[in-house]
């Protein structure tokens, strides 16, 4: 194993979501609301108080909608006015995806929101989970400068059941400047044979940090450290 520590992002959906993360070891946030729709932009206002708050990075998702990730013309438009936005109240990063009416990844999108992110790191999020051809979406964003980060569950509903999909993704990023992070499913059990088995050097947990498991649930602290001491100590 790498002795370079492996990156614990913890979704948060409050203020008090995203303290206890990071009081708990998290090395970075992904900040969003709606989960139980697969994740929307949070308010100014959230944005704002959670990173003034905390020590570590703040990504932000910048989605309006559940119905998918094809965007028309205006839901483009304002997308990149949240993006502006969430960079001006304090965001690291973006957390970002979108496709085309045929599965492929939207690059012009990408791009549309890569400009207005101003330099601002982009994360792909799980749409790219849902494209056409895993192989070829993944070749773009490694191709996309601005795409530092890939998000995926290798394909499937739970990255457990992607592991296969998620370790060959790994091997190809090596020596790239994009990572592969995995998510969706993951929980303080499962992630120490997971991350064995695949390699990945990032993870991203959700309902698995939250109380009783469930998305509405807060994040659970104790649980957080649980992962972080099970990650470290494969290093």
């Amino acid at each position: 194993m790498s002795t370079a520590p492996i990156l614990l992002e913890v979704i948060a959906t409050t203020l008090s979501d995203a303290q206890a993360a990071a009081r708990a070891g998290a090395d970075r946030i992904e900040l969003a609301t709606g989960l139980s729709e697969g994740g929307l932009t949070p308010s100014i206002g959230l944005i704002e108080a959670v990173t003034a708050a905390l020590p570590i990075p703040v990504n932000v998702i910048v989605r309006s909608h559940g119905r998918g990730f094809v965007y028309t013309p205006e839901e483009m438009a304002i997308l990149e006015r949240d993006t502006r936005a969430a960079v001006a109240a304090g965001a690291a990063g973006i957390v970002f995806g979108a496709l085309n009416g045929y599965g492929d990844i939207d690059t012009a999108a990408l791009a549309r929101i890569a400009d207005a992110a101003g330099g601002k790191p982009i994360t792909f999020h799980r749409a790219f989970d849902v494209s056409r051809d895993l192989n070829a979406a993944f070749e773009t964003l490694l191709a996309t400068p601005a795409v530092k980060t890939v998000l995926t569950s290798g394909g499937h509903p739970s990255a457990l059941d992607g592991r296969d999909t998620i370790a060959r993704l790994v091997r190809r990023a090596q020596g790239r400047a994009c990572q592969v992070l995995a998510g969706a499913g993951l929980t303080v059990e499962s992630i120490g044979d997971f991350v064995r088995a695949t390699g990945v050097r990032a993870v991203h947990l959700g309902s698995g940090v939250r109380e009783r498991g469930e998305v509405w649930g807060p994040v659970d602290g104790r649980l957080v450290a649980k992962v972080r001491a099970t990650i470290d100590a494969l290093r």
